[in-house]
This record gives structure tokens, sequence and C-alpha cells, in this order.
């Protein structure tokens, strides 16, 4: 059985726990790998080398690191399809969404790469007399990464080329399901030259999660996963004086108006809330239909389900993956059987036809759904398209506004007036014009509202640069010493 240990050091360590996860392959059902659970031990042991390593690496010249980055960046792009293959194997994703994963982390490698020039701080001359102020950004030392198991290479990417770039050291600690990735992605920053200890891979359970919330040297945590966990980590995180960014679940709305290219429309949802097997944050989970054009749309997107193709990465044919585990399977089918007794229409059963070997679920369709029915109110995760009827657009905007999550969002129609004052008013971080995945590039910054964040900085991109970093402002001055006095008074520019 394949064993997968810890990094540290630049080298793969040996868990001594004695525990293990097991590691499936979601299109087979079987267990392929072991992967060490960390101890207290194990993670102090790497959060230690991470302390050790930081002096010198804050020390290390803009330059050098850039050139690092630079090198990583080469080393991605070049290994993109071995890294696709580990998401294949152990997440299920199918080769387009694998490779599409690759490319947007390499977005934000591409990104760090230029970090330095937003280093660079203000500068005031004679600000008073015969004084300079200026101001400076420090990194804030160890700094540690919470991944989750639907991105296992693009959410580090997120976190680490930022975090590493701006001086730090970094921890991660990935999602127990789908290891490998992260334990690639080490071995190429070694080779890049990253020096010992600058980047570190503990995997683990709550007993990892809990040591980097409380460990004293760990300086700030960046989370992405579901929003009970997402709070979770930001108040324990906080309390031990941690600064944390926490990025939790979504409901994501899209807003379909009656002048909307319904084709498009109907393109557009199969393509948000199938792709990944419904696996993302950024996930389309509800179609707001104004009613006058809801027949139409349903039944658009209903003559296009039957023309996915659900089957194993493998099969170069496939669209659609299976889900991550027999569990998740099951919680996903379980929204879909619950949707006709609390008075919601099946359109499309896709629990009806699932395959029988792996984690496998097809595309369901759920018409007539709202507020209060389970299949709206919570977060699904899976290949389930829900669809409610509003009258109006002011009561599809109030409806995305009532609702807890604030992720992301979507309006289609070719009022340019009308798209303007929808981003203007709705209340979610993310917002789509025509564009049902709303995923910022990596020069913006990733991040929801309400629910789905905890903390007050999103992710990468500008807002994660001052994350990873501390201000600090410094006052000089250099004066003639025959002008020195004592002077007792509050100080004043003028």
């Amino acid at each position: 059985m394949n064993r997968i240990s810890h990094w540290v050091n630049n080298k793969v360590v040996a868990g001594t726990s004695g525990k293990s996860g097991k590691v499936f392959n979601p299109a087979t059902g079987k267990q392929e790998s072991e992967v060490d659970l960390a101890s207290v031990a194990d993670v102090d042991a790497a959060i230690a080398s991470a302390k050790a390593a930081f002096p010198a690496w804050r020390a290390t010249n803009l330059s050098r690191r850039a050139e690092i980055m630079f090198r990583m960046r080469e080393l991605v792009d070049a290994n993109r399809k071995e890294i696709a293959s580990l998401l294949t194997q152990e997440h299920g994703k199918v080769p387009s969404d694998a490779l599409g994963e690759v490319a947007r982390g390499l977005e934000n490698i591409e990104f760090a790469c230029g970090v330095p020039a937003m280093l660079k701080g203000g500068y005031s001359e004679q600000a008073s007399t015969g004084v300079d102020v200026y101001s400076i950004r420090q990194p804030l030392g160890v700094v540690a990464g919470i991944t989750p198991f639907n991105f296992p290479a693009m959410v580090p990417m997120w976190m680490f080329a930022n975090a590493i770039m701006c001086g730090n050291t970094f921890i991660l600690k990935p999602s127990e399901k789908d290891p490998s990735a992260s334990m690639f992605i080490a071995d190429l920053l070694r080779q890049a030259g990253l020096p010992d200890g600058v980047y570190n891979v503990v995997h683990g359970d709550k007993v990892a999660v809990d040591r980097l919330l409380d460990h004293p040297d760990i300086a700030a945590v960046s989370f992405v996963g579901s929003t009970p966990i997402a709070k979770y980590v930001y108040e324990t995180g906080t309390k031990n004086g941690k600064r944390v960014q926490a990025l939790g679940g979504a409901k994501n709305h899209m807003l379909v108006l009656p002048d909307a290219d319904l084709d498009m429309a109907a393109d557009a949802a199969i393509s948000a809330a199938y792709g990944s097997a419904g696996e993302r944050c950024m996930a389309v989970s509800v179609v707001l239909s104004v009613d006058t054009v809801a027949d139409a749309l349903v039944e658009k997107i209903k003559s296009r389900v039957p023309n996915i193709k659900v089957g194993a990465g493998t099969d170069p044919a496939s669209e659609m993956g299976p889900l991550i585990s027999r569990e998740h399977r099951d919680k996903v089918a379980g929204y879909v059987t619950g949707a006709a007794k609390e008075g919601a229409t099946v359109v499309i059963d896709g629990t009806d036809k699932a395959k029988d070997e792996g984690f496998f679920l097809n595309p369901s369709l759920i018409d007539h759904v709202k507020p209060g029915m389970k299949c709206y109110d919570e977060e699904i995760f899976g290949p389930v398209l829900t669809v409610m009827r509003v009258k109006s657009y002011d009561e599809g905007l109030q409806t995305i506004n009532d609702n807890q999550f604030g992720n992301g969002t979507a309006i289609f129609t070719r009022d340019g007036g009308v798209a303007r004052q929808f981003q203007y008013e709705v209340n979610v971080g993310m917002v789509g014009i025509n564009v049902p995945i709303p995923v910022p590039v990596s020069y913006y910054s990733f991040g929801g509202w309400k629910a789905s964040l905890f903390g007050d900085q999103h992710m990468y991109g500008p807002e994660g640069i001052n994350f990873y970093t501390r201000g600090k402002v410094v006052t000089s001055r250099w004066p003639d010493p025959r002008t020195s006095q004592v002077d007792l008074g509050f100080p004043h520019s003028r």
C-alpha cells in the first residue's frame, strides 16, 4: 500500500502518531494509499522547522525570492499533466477540470513573481522640518494554510505563493482525502531552490488543525472550507491572537431576467452547476428565473443534462467525474430524494442511474424550490441544480440578499443599466454579469461576504499581500547637532 507522509525541511518525514487515513480513488471506490495523520509532536516539529528558517528567509533579498518563484512557475508549467493526473487519481476530476485547476493555481504563482513591486512603501520627504516619514511592509513569521479537498493544488497556491514571497515561512495542512498533490508541489519548490524549512506539509485531522490554531509560533492562518469549520477556525485562531482569514460555504444564485439569451443562460447553468461534479464553492446551485421565462429555461436546461458524459477521469470523453467519497455522495443524494417530500419538483433524478462502482452521482435538476427547503437552505456541494421562480428583478435581488451566504452570484440580462444596478445592490462578494462563475483573476482578490467569509481580508491578490504582511511607519530625522534641544511639548509638524 502506498504511504503518504509529511514534508519537513525539504524531505519526506514519517509520522509518529501511529494513525493513518485512507485515500481512495473515487472513480473505482478502492483504497489506493494511506496518509499519515500528524500528532501534536509532528505539527510542532514542522513549526519548529519553519521558525528556524524564518530569519534567513526574511533576510533573503526580494530578487532572490522572485528568482525562486520564477523557477517554480516553470516547474509547475512543465508538470501540469503530472499534477492533473494526481488530482484525477485522488479527487476524481476529469482531465479538463484538473488541468484547469492547475492553470488557475499557476496564475497565482505568476502574480507572486511580481510581489516585490507591491511591497514598496510610501515616502514623504520633509513631513516636518528636517523630518522624513516612510512606510514599509514586513512579514509576519510562520503562517499556516488549511485547505479543502475540492482544489488540492489550486487553493494551496492561493496561499503559499504570496506568503512565501512576502518573506514568511509556511505550513500547509491539506485535506487528508487527496494529499498527494501537496507533496508533489513541495518537491517542486525544493527543486526551485526554496531553502529547507520555508515550506512544510503536515497531513492530519482535527488534532493537526487545533495545534496550528493554538501554537504560539503560528502568526496567521488561512482557511478554505465549510462555514461551520470556517467559523470555528476564525474564532479559535483569533482567540489565540492570530490573524485569520477563513473562507466558508456558499449558495450561489444565478438570476435570469426575461431579456436574457436563454440558450446562453442554460449553457451557463449547466457548466456552473455540474462542472467538477458541483464540488466547488463557486458552483451555481440556484437558478432564480423570472416567472415569464422559467418554463422555457427549465426545459432548455433539462434537454442539455442527458448530454453530460459522466465517467472516470481516465476516460478522455468524460465531462463530469465522481464525488470525493461514498459518504458525501450519499449525503448529496439525500437532498434529491428529500426534495419532493418538501414540495419541490424533481425534474431529473440523478440518483437512480448512479454507477455501482465508485462514488458517482448523475446530475439532478429540481424545480419549484423555495426557502425553507433543505435543498435550498443548505450547501449541497454536488451535481444538483435547483430552480426558484421569482416574479421580478426586485424579488430575485431580495432573495439573494436574504440568503445567509454571500460568496458568488451572477445575473443574465441584455440590459446594461439593470446589470449595473445589480452589481451595486447585491450583497455578495463576487459578481458575474453574464459570467456564471466569477472567480477573480489572480491580481484581484477572492472572497465572499456574510457567512461565506470570517475575517476582513479576502484571499490572494492585493488583499493576500496585506494579509501576509504588517505595516510599519518610520519617522526619521538627522538633525544638525547645533539645533538640538529639549522640548517636552506634544510633537507637531508645523
